[in-house]
């Protein structure tokens, strides 16, 4: 069964609490440790379980194509090569059988390689060194005894209950033999992968797709064995018996790894959790995020209405960073959907800094707006974020709330080095958004006799001349940088 997040539906649940019966997926718990399978539920703060990939995995049937592309990678291929052509060089004698018996052991251990590194979600081959390393040789011998257990089944069958209890005997065979491959694949026990209990379980939690692949099966084994027998029909035998081998083998890994996806694919039902372990972009799900944990949390109680929790979080998340641009820009939107005038009032300050640092002279007067209706004489008691604030407004043509920040600025900040740069900018906001040139040309007056050690002051004649012409304000670049 398939679980999509309940925060954001559409992406693949990762984690169950079976307390809350919620299901989250990467973004909701980006401090979650995906490798040791260990995740406290935000809600409930109990244990969670790890559904892995579960719920996003491509089913087996759309992948066909990658299937049958699986055994022609480097690794397979070497040993598919080894096994199929060593056999043929190798002498014919005691030594030379030797040899077959072992390279088709290994062959078969690699096999079952493949079906557990991808019920683990390896998509990519095993290594070579899976098929010759000294151990795992197990597997085979526990695949022999399975094979006997199960031709003597048959054999009972026939001596017991004549041909129709043998047939019958022989279609549970046929039709349990992937699942019993793949309970010996995960359990390594003979006496699993023949307990018809077990099979039945295995095959009931997979339904109907298990039988949707056995046709693939049925159909892969007939395409081999076709294969084989054309290559032995119409090629001499030094060509027909590797080119058989080398089909037999590469349509035996492509049963074994569509086994194992098998497996992967239906991991949940089948009790275990595993990932996508080769794709480069999953990556960043096995990385523990713990500074992402704010964002989830802030992400979900605004997701349940839970707005005064939320507020609590950015609120406290501001009391270590002061000033973080992200954290303001969150507290903003929020104060400004719930229309909390009391913490705009509170938090402005800091909030128009971050509206004049990215030039939003939108947000400014909306804000000012806000503001106003809890103090209509409302100005701003820095002389540095008003004049910031001002440039802002003058660029989205805010002139009066620019204006109004920039009143009186030499008796509210009498020692401010900004007195020039904010009557300069009050200047062009008469002259250019308001075309009230007199006041402008008081303006620029006063910073020609009050201001004459700034750098732009040997230019105001220029600019007077242009306010008496009733010309927009405008002046060397190096020097007037007011609000250009």
């Amino acid at each position: 069964m398939k679980h999509d997040c309940h925060y954001h539906p559409g992406d693949p649940a990762k984690w169950h609490c079976s307390e809350c019966q919620m299901h989250y997926c990467n973004r909701c718990m980006p401090d979650a440790d995906t490798r040791q399978r260990q995740a406290l539920c935000p809600k409930c703060s109990k244990g969670m379980r790890y559904l892995g990939a579960a719920t996003e995995v491509v089913p087996f049937w759309q992948r066909i194509g990658a299937f049958f592309r699986y055994p022609f990678h480097t690794d397979p291929l070497i040993v598919i090569a080894i096994c199929t052509l060593v056999p043929i060089i190798a002498p014919a004698n005691l030594i030379g059988l030797l040899i077959w018996v072992v390279l088709a052991l290994a062959l078969f251990k690699y096999t079952y390689a493949v079906i557990n590194r991808t019920a683990e979600g390896h998509l990519k081959p095993p290594p070579v060194s899976e098929a010759f390393s000294g151990s795992g040789f197990n597997i085979v011998i526990l695949q022999l005894l399975v094979f006997v257990l199960m031709g003597a089944l048959v054999t009972a069958a026939a001596m017991l209950g004549g041909s129709i209890l043998m047939m019958l005997a022989i279609a549970f065979v046929v039709l349990g033999l992937p699942a019993s491959i793949m309970v010996l694949a995960m359990e390594r026990s003979v006496g699993a992968a023949v307990n018809p209990l077990n099979l039945a379980v295995l095959i009931s939690r997979i339904g109907t797709p298990y039988f949707l692949l056995y046709g693939y099966l049925i159909l892969l084994t007939l395409a081999s064995g076709a294969a084989q027998d054309f290559a032995v029909t119409h090629f001499p035998l030094w060509v027909a018996q590797p080119l058989a081998g080398f089909l037999n083998s590469t349509f035996t890994l492509i049963l074994f790894h569509m086994l194992g996806y098998l497996l992967f694919q239906y991991q949940e039902e089948l009790g275990f959790a595993a990932d996508l372990q080769d794709e480069e972009e999953l990556a960043s799900h096995q990385h523990r995020d713990r500074s992402s944990r704010l964002d989830a949390d802030l992400d979900m109680n605004l997701k349940d209405g839970n707005y005064d929790r939320a507020q609590a979080i950015l609120k406290e998340a501001l009391k270590k960073e002061r000033d973080d641009p992200r954290r303001l820009g969150q507290l903003y939107q929020l104060l400004t959907a719930r229309n909390d005038v009391s913490e705009l009032y509170r938090y402005h300050p800091r909030i128009m800094t971050w509206l004049a640092d990215r030039n939003d002279g939108d947000g400014l007067n909306g804000l000012i707006k806000t503001l106003q209706t809890l103090e209509p004489n409302f100005q701003v008691d820095d002389a540095d974020l008003a004049l910031a604030c001002a440039k802002a407004l003058y660029h989205r043509q805010h002139f009066k709330p620019a204006l109004r920040l920039l009143q009186d600025f030499h008796k509210r900040f009498p020692d401010s080095e900004q007195l020039a740069p904010a009557y300069l900018l009050a200047a062009q906001v008469l002259a250019n958004g308001l075309q009230q040139w007199e006041k402008a040309s008081a303006f620029l007056s006063y910073v020609q006799k009050r201001c004459s050690g700034h750098p732009a002051h040997k230019h105001i004649d220029v600019w007077l001349e242009q306010a008496q012409n009733r010309e927009p304000l405008k002046g060397p670049k190096a020097s007037f940088q007011i609000a250009e």
